[in-house]
């Protein structure tokens, strides 16, 4: 028979093993709660910053290191039983403390420009497509003009509402593309092309025509002395209503050429009438802006510069969402009872609008929550002030 003593001792380091993943699951869940709060509270933030023509900022926590000391006592006393025995009971106890320090970096200086100034690339863009994002919802934030070649004139249709013409234009662009992309005939591929070079059979030592041959498919052209060296190039990504693989080897250099006199934050569009989802061919591309001016085309929606109802084109088929404002935020004296995260900013409070049926405000806020952290780089650059809060 084990002794009481021994007994408490099991049941002691029982309830610590048990105890401490516990409390660990629930540290580790609330932080990750708490961070993605305070990130999107900052999103909103900085929306009514630019709503009132504010600076905008943001601070990002680079670093949590949490310590944990769990400390358990047991012990026994005699239990009151008078005079019919000498029973034990046991005593149990337990404290929990917790340090965490956190690391607050203020984004500024390059990697401020770096993060928020500089323009979107194609690959991001891209990425965000192929992760199944609505193409509309994308072009509408990260979208600041289509370039578009009509009748050998470039034209910029302005996706900011104060250009009427230039904006309904755009709209209507974005609008049949999510037609497109309803239909699921939108492609988002590289341009892939077989790239030649000739050079001559002198120049090339055996050695070193080996080694390329690793890469390329090398062609012998006896008649001139020559060498032609083939390879497998990606070129641009284009948003097409057709396979470009359809198109010969000399069609896609083509458009990869013009794609290359495009700017770093050009991502084309090529909608052919040949092909299904065609009705409004468009030939064109799309220019990018900053995460910066993502955020004050949003804020501008809110008084300055509201977005306006567009109707879809004629030759567009139905789609399912076309609403007036990209991202739709409510602001107000009192704080909203229907918002799941508001703000509070210089006299107003600050919430994604909520809305019945499809989610298009929350589904807006989640992407450019995404696009925000695609944003991200190391956030402890050397240099930038780092301010460190030790609980």
């Amino acid at each position: 028979m084990k002794s009481p003593k021994f007994l408490v001792i099991i049941t002691a380091l029982s309830l610590q093993a048990c105890f401490s993943p516990i409390a660990l699951d629930h540290a580790v869940m609330a932080y990750d709660q708490t961070a993605t709060e305070i990130q999107s509270k900052q999103l909103l933030l900085n929306i009514a910053r630019a709503h009132q023509h504010q600076p905008l900022h943001f601070t990002g926590v680079s670093n949590i290191a949490a310590t944990f000391n769990f400390q358990f006592n047991a012990g026994a006393t005699p239990a009151l039983t008078g005079e019919a025995g000498a029973l034990m009971t046991p005593i149990f106890g337990g404290t929990v403390s917790e340090n965490p320090t956190i690391s607050i970096v203020p984004i500024e200086g390059e990697e401020f420009t770096r993060r928020l100034l500089t323009p979107f690339q194609e690959n991001k863009l891209t990425m965000l497509l192929r992760q199944g994002a609505d193409v509309d919802l994308i072009l509408r934030l990260l979208a600041g003009e289509l370039r578009i070649n009509e009748n050998g004139q470039q034209h910029v249709l302005n996706n900011k509402s104060n250009d009427v013409d230039g904006y309904r234009k755009f709209r209507q662009a974005v609008t049949h593309l999510s037609s497109v992309q309803d239909r699921h005939t939108l492609f988002v591929e590289p341009l892939w092309f077989d790239q030649s070079w000739l050079i001559s059979e002198a120049s090339m030592t055996s050695e070193q025509l080996i080694n390329v041959q690793k890469e390329y498919k090398v062609e012998h052209l006896p008649l001139s002395k020559q060498l032609r060296l083939t390879k497998r190039v990606a070129g641009h990504i284009i948003l097409t209503n057709y396979d470009p693989q359809l198109l010969s080897n000399d069609e896609r250099i083509r458009l990869n050429d013009e794609a290359d006199n495009g700017s770093i934050n050009d991502v084309m569009v090529d909608i052919r009438g040949d092909y299904p989802a065609g009705e409004l061919p468009l030939h064109g591309f799309f220019r990018l802006r900053s995460f910066y001016n993502v955020l004050n085309f949003i804020g501008r929606d809110l008084d300055d510069e509201p977005e306006l109802a567009i109707d879809k084109h004629p030759a567009t088929p139905s789609v399912r969402e076309n609403p007036v404002h990209t991202l739709a935020i409510s602001v107000s004296k009192t704080e909203p009872d229907d918002a799941n995260l508001s703000v509070y900013y210089q006299g107003f409070y600050y919430a994604v609008q909520a809305e019945s049926g499809y989610q298009w405000n929350r589904e807006g806020f989640r992407l450019l929550h995404q696009i925000f952290q695609m944003t991200m780089a190391d956030l402890a650059q050397k240099g930038a002030p780092q301010i460190t809060i030790s609980k």
